[in-house]
C-alpha cells in the first residue's frame, strides 16, 4: 500500500497501469500457450495411464514442460512489460518514456538488437516452469482431493484454484526475483554488467544478502499472482464446461 501511495503521489493514478498494453500482449501469448500445451500434454499422459488420474510427479512434469514452452513464446512481451514498468522508477532525465508496447519493442530492438527482446530469457523460462509446476500440478491435485472429500462443482474448482495460487507464488518468486534483476540490470561506468548470468546473479544474491532475499515482497507477490491464478483457473474451468456442453 505504501508503494502504491508513493506511485500515485508522484505520477498519478494512471501510472499504476503503466505497461498494461505489454501485459495484455504477454497474456495473449504466454498464458494461451502454456494452458493449451498443458491440456494437450496431460491428455496424452492420461491416455498412456489407461485414463486414470496422473500421480503428482507426472502433473508436475507436465506443468514444467508447458511453462517452459509457453515462456519461449512470451519472453519478448514479458521483457517489454518489465522495461515499461521500471521506466517510471528512474530519474526523470533517464526515463525512456515509452509510448506503448510497440514503441518499447522497437526501441529495445534498435538499442540491443532482436536478441535484446530475449535478454533474461533463461530466467524467464525457468521462472515460468516453476510457476506452472506449482500452479497447474497443485490445482489438479487439490481438486481431486477436494472432490474425494465430498466437495463438488464450483466449490472444488475455487478451492483448488486458491491453493494453486499460493503454490504458484511460493515456487516461482525466487526465480522471478533473479529474472527481474537480470532484465533491469544496466552497464556500470566501466561498461561491464553486474552479473555474468542468472546463476551468477543467484549466487551473488545468496552470498551477499542471504536466502530470504529471494522472498522479498512475498505478500505483495502473492496478492499479484494469487488472484490472477484463481481467475485464470476458474475461467478456464468454465470454458471447458461450456465446450463440453456445446460439443466442440
Amino acid at each position: 500500500l505504501t508503494v502504491a501511495k508513493d506511485i500515485i503521489a508522484k505520477d498519478g493514478f494512471g501510472s499504476l497501469y503503466r505497461g498494461l498494453s505489454a501485459g495484455l500482449l504477454r497474456q495473449a501469448t504466454y498464458t494461451t500457450a502454456r494452458l493449451g500445451i498443458f491440456s494437450q500434454i496431460t491428455e496424452v499422459a492420461k491416455k498412456a495411464n489407461d485414463g486414470k488420474n496422473l500421480p503428482l510427479w507426472q502433473k508436475a512434469a507436465c506443468g514444467l514442460a508447458a511453462g517452459g514452452l509457453g515462456a519461449l513464446v512470451g519472453t519478448p512481451a514479458d521483457l517489454t512489460l518489465i522495461r515499461m514498468q521500471a521506466d517510471s522508477t528512474l530519474p526523470v532525465e533517464q526515463r525512456r518514456n515509452y509510448k506503448g508496447v510497440g514503441d518499447a519493442m522497437m526501441r529495445i530492438v534498435k538499442d540491443d538488437g532482436v536478441a535484446g527482446l530475449f535478454r533474461g530469457g533463461g530466467p524467464t523460462v525457468v521462472r515460468a516452469m516453476a510457476l506452472n509446476m506449482g500452479m497447474l500440478a497443485s490445482n489438479d491435485q487439490a481438486k481431486e482431493m477436494l472432490e474425494g472429500a465430498g466437495f463438488k462443482g464450483q466449490t472444488a474448482v475455487l478451492g483448488g484454484a486458491m491453493i494453486a495460487g499460493f503454490f504458484a507464488s511460493a515456487c516461482s518468486l525466487p526465480f522471478d526475483f533473479v529474472k527481474t534483476r537480470m532484465q533491469k540490470m544496466q552497464k556500470s561506468a566501466d561498461g561491464t554488467m553486474p552479473y555474468k548470468g542468472p546463476v551468477d546473479c543467484a549466487m551473488q544474491t545468496l552470498k551477499n544478502e542471504g536466502p530470504l532475499k529471494f522472498y522479498t515482497g512475498f505478500p505483495t507477490y502473492l496478492i499479484r499472482i494469487g488472484p490472477h491464478v484463481v481467475f485464470t483457473l476458474v475461467f478456464l474451468d468454465t470454458l471447458n464446461v461450456w465446450q463440453k456442453k456445446s460439443g466442440l
